[in-house]
């Protein structure tokens, strides 16, 4: 009751004395400070969508563009054949109307141009002929492949570019015909079918191209003509939502450490600066300050992925899952011995240094005194059930109550941080320690990973650490680059000599982290253990072994004039065929 008096920010009661006011300015105070933070992330937001819309101009080439015509239409010259007088003529007289038409036609020569130059780049994105010719030394690239390298970088290279920019740019998914369609999958099952098949198949290819496969080229004709990619929502509702299946080992992916060296045992230092690179990775995404993923450094790829990296959460549904992802959070969900927690990480409208953060998960990684409430540890087994039933239980346990309070910690956390109780290791003399940390990583105990999230970061007692992906919301690559980042820049934040985060907290009076409540009801619990069982088996089903291979990378593919990716997919063919003779 206590922690309920002190969140209270105004109160007042009556007496025969009048009526008495209290308030709490500290209270106040914080809620200013949410308020400003919320109103300057939206109008931050604004700012970058404009100036996306804008690309590959800037608000400054509009000034400059206004600015320009202006003088020269008073200084008696009027580039605009006319159209500035018809404007006038509609305005009010004087030199309001004469300011007024001469600003209207600036911003509108402006905005056209700015129109031709985002379709005309949308033309040149369109081209693929650049992906077939070789490149390096010795190679010679052809004369319209040259102009065109020419043109991207002329149209493109105005200034910089920020996340989003190319957006507006990218050119929409073509829709191949029926025709082309039935020719490259005939093409691509021939090798695995006898005669015999293959000429039924081509039979059945027939009927489709000359039935059903019209009307449903039609409505995706009509699709491609509303949205930039016809295949993207159906896509992630289709394969990935409509799944029934677990989420844990047949959808969730796993990334481990840097194996040859990892920079601290404190699992409290490693967790905070992961912590804290996240958090800043987010910010540069919400900011936009991350460049466009480019190949060969011309051709922009989709950046929408990165919208929910953070903030995002797999719901279950009992025919469908959607995703849900929030435009804010600020705390993130940590389990530990059973037990969840809520740690915000915005004090007084700043982010958590990583010693202040460090100092949070040490007071989690300290809490021996308390035990886990009833139902609790193996919670997340529900999320590694299949979905209509973690629908179900979630829908009549979690949908109301302390309960559903709970629950929305986790959910609307920005991501979800596990401490675990065993080390992980790697051993170039005993591959299995390597197997068994990668295993953890992808499954756990099948209920000490919160599957829906979408991501969990994984820290070992001995500070090693990994993650846990859902696959729905983006593909790995986007994962991947959060990854790589926090790696990076843990050599940046740098640790002391007893393996602590660097720099002293500038707050002593933060609250401690929340232990998060719940209620469970016996039958619940049940239904908990039930599905800890279930993922106990599924996960017990699994091999996985990794091979570490260090005799070449991908610079030896690259010499050999091949993509490292088109590498691999011969190595594995060429292993099947060795394997199976066929």
């Amino acid at each position: 009751m206590a922690e309920a008096h002190s969140a209270v920010a105004f109160s007042f009661s009556v007496t025969h004395e009048g009526v008495n006011a209290h308030f709490d300015r500290e209270v106040l105070n914080l809620i200013w400070l949410s308020g400003v933070r919320s109103w300057r992330k939206r109008l931050n937001r604004l700012m970058n969508n404009i100036r996306c819309g804008i690309y590959p101009a800037s608000m400054s080439s509009l000034v400059v563009s206004v600015g320009t015509l202006t003088s020269l239409y008073y200084g008696g010259y009027d580039p605009t054949l006319g159209f500035i007088p018809l404007l006038q003529s509609h305005l009010p007289s004087g030199g309001l109307g004469k300011g007024l038409s001469v600003s209207i036609a600036g911003i509108t020569i402006w905005s056209t141009t700015i129109f031709a130059v985002r379709n005309l780049l949308k033309l040149l994105f369109a081209y693929k002929g650049w992906m077939y010719e070789e490149r390096g030394k010795g190679r010679n690239v052809s004369l319209f492949t040259r102009l065109w390298i020419l043109g991207v970088k002329f149209m493109s290279g105005w200034n910089k570019p920020m996340l989003y920019s190319f957006q507006g740019s990218l050119p929409s998914l073509p829709l191949p015909s029926v025709s082309d369609t039935m020719t490259r999958y005939l093409r691509s099952v021939r090798p695995l079918m006898d005669d015999e098949n293959f000429a039924r198949m081509e039979n059945l290819a027939q009927e489709f191209e000359n039935g059903i496969g019209r009307k449903l080229q039609r409505y995706l004709f009509l699709k491609s003509w509303w949205s930039t990619n016809y295949v993207s929502d159906w896509w992630e509702e289709f394969v990935y939502l409509r799944g029934r299946s677990p989420l844990m080992v047949n959808s969730n992916f796993y990334g481990l450490d840097a194996i040859l060296r990892y920079p601290t045992k404190s699992p409290a230092a490693r967790a905070a600066n992961v912590t804290y690179s996240c958090l800043m990775f987010r910010r540069a995404i919400e900011r936009q300050e991350l460049e466009p993923i480019m190949v060969q450094g011309l051709v922009p790829l989709c950046s929408w992925q990165y919208e929910r990296v953070f903030n995002t959460n797999r719901i279950p549904g009992e025919e469908t899952d959607r995703i849900q992802h929030l435009g804010d959070s600020t705390h993130v969900a940590v389990y530990h011995r059973g037990k969840y927690y809520r740690v915000p990480f915005i004090y007084k409208g700043r982010t958590l240094k990583p010693s202040e953060l460090q100092i949070q998960f040490q007071r989690i990684l300290d809490d021996e005194g308390t035990k886990p409430d009833n139902g609790e540890e193996k919670l997340a087994a529900l999320t590694a059930s299949d979905r209509t039933s973690w629908s179900k239980t979630r829908l009549q346990y979690f949908s109301k109550g302390i309960n559903r309070t709970s629950l929305d910690v986790i959910e609307k956390a920005a991501f979800v941080l596990v401490f675990d109780d065993e080390e992980y290791h790697y051993d170039a003399d005993d591959p299995s320690k390597l197997n068994h940390f990668a295993r953890s990583m992808l499954h756990g105990k099948g209920y000490d990973r919160w599957f829906d999230k979408s991501f969990t970061v994984v820290i070992g007692k001995n500070g090693r650490m990994g993650f846990n992906s859902e696959h729905s919301w983006a593909d790995a690559p986007i994962i991947g680059h959060v990854w790589e980042n926090c790696i990076a820049d843990e050599y940046v934040l740098g640790y002391d000599e007893n393996g602590n985060t660097i720099g002293e907290p500038e707050a002593t009076d933060i609250a401690n982290p929340t232990r998060l409540k719940w209620e469970i009801p016996a039958e619940c619990v049940e239904m908990i253990e039930y599905s800890s069982h279930f993922a106990l088996a599924l996960l017990n089903d699994v091999d996985l072994e990794i091979f570490v291979h260090n005799s070449y990378g991908k610079g030896f593919m690259k010499i050999c004039r091949l993509s490292p990716d088109a590498y691999i997919q011969m190595a594995l063919q060429l292993a099947y065929y060795r394997v199976n003779s066929i």
